[in-house]
């Protein structure tokens, strides 16, 4: 089969590897249908030393079920799916306490022998705890959409989520990047009667009103400290979201 292999900085090349199949009676196998690039597939991208065999990249999919193995109980074929960047089983100490990514049995696509989810097909690990049934069909004109919840729209909502946004209260969301604008939709469907979003790109910031951001604030640091103050008159906002990744971007 056919999928994304990184060799190291801006080397990326579609190789044929070998195919992905059942292993372990809790994998499902899928065919994907969506693959989404992440902010920490870029990482790599840029930094990465060079690598002969070279590293798997994408962890973000939806896809079909193939096969499923015989412990499989919550999947079936034919079923759509969506896959969140890691897996998990979902029953461990840490699964119960809403702590996946620390799954005593899970780990992360493209590593240990785990097929990486921007290839044609891939061996999904703990199924039952890993892969959410999507209610469409493989041909649902949604699917592009429907991909964001791999990851980017999770993210927006969890930030918001974790924020306490909630109606009538007002959400700063810090970053105007994909998480960012998930962000938005987020508050918006949570209940915010008002949405100001930190950002400066006059593109991102269109989409921003278009889901609902009410102000938008283009100023860095201290000024957009008093820009929020301004605008909300001295008292502030109940909730922050920040959406950014790194300690340059971090401060408004």
């Amino acid at each position: 089969m056919r999928a994304t292999v990184l060799f190291g900085p801006g080397d990326v090349r579609i190789e044929t590897v070998p195919d992905a199949r059942l292993i372990e009676p809790t994998d499902a196998l899928v065919a994907v249908s969506r693959a989404a690039i992440c902010g920490s597939d870029l990482w790599p991208y840029r930094t990465m030393e060079h690598s002969e065999t070279g590293r798997r990249m994408g962890h973000e999919f939806i896809a079909v079920v193939d096969a499923v193995g015989t412990d499989v109980r919550t999947v079936q074929v034919g079923d759509v799916v969506v896959a969140p960047f890691l897996y998990s089983d979902g029953t461990c100490v840490f699964c119960r306490e809403g702590l996946h990514p620390s799954c005593l049995h899970g780990g992360r696509y493209g590593f240990d022998g785990v097929d990486g989810g921007q290839g044609e097909a891939v061996r999904v690990p703990q199924a039952d705890g890993t892969l959410v049934v999507l209610p469409v069909s493989a041909d649902d004109a949604r699917m592009p959409s429907l991909l964001t919840l791999s990851d980017v729209m999770a993210t927006g909502h969890h930030a918001a989520a974790a924020a306490k946004v909630g109606p009538g209260k007002t959400a700063a969301v810090v970053g105007d990047g994909a998480v960012g604008l998930c962000g938005v939709i987020a508050a918006r469907r949570l209940g915010a009667e008002r949405i100001i979003l930190l950002g400066r790109h006059p593109d991102r910031i269109a989409l921003a009103r278009a889901f609902g951001a009410t102000d938008v604030v283009s100023e860095r640091g201290e000024e957009a400290v008093e820009r929020l103050r301004e605008l909300t008159d001295g008292f502030g906002v109940h909730s922050v979201l920040e959406c950014t990744v790194t300690t340059s971007t971090s401060d408004p």
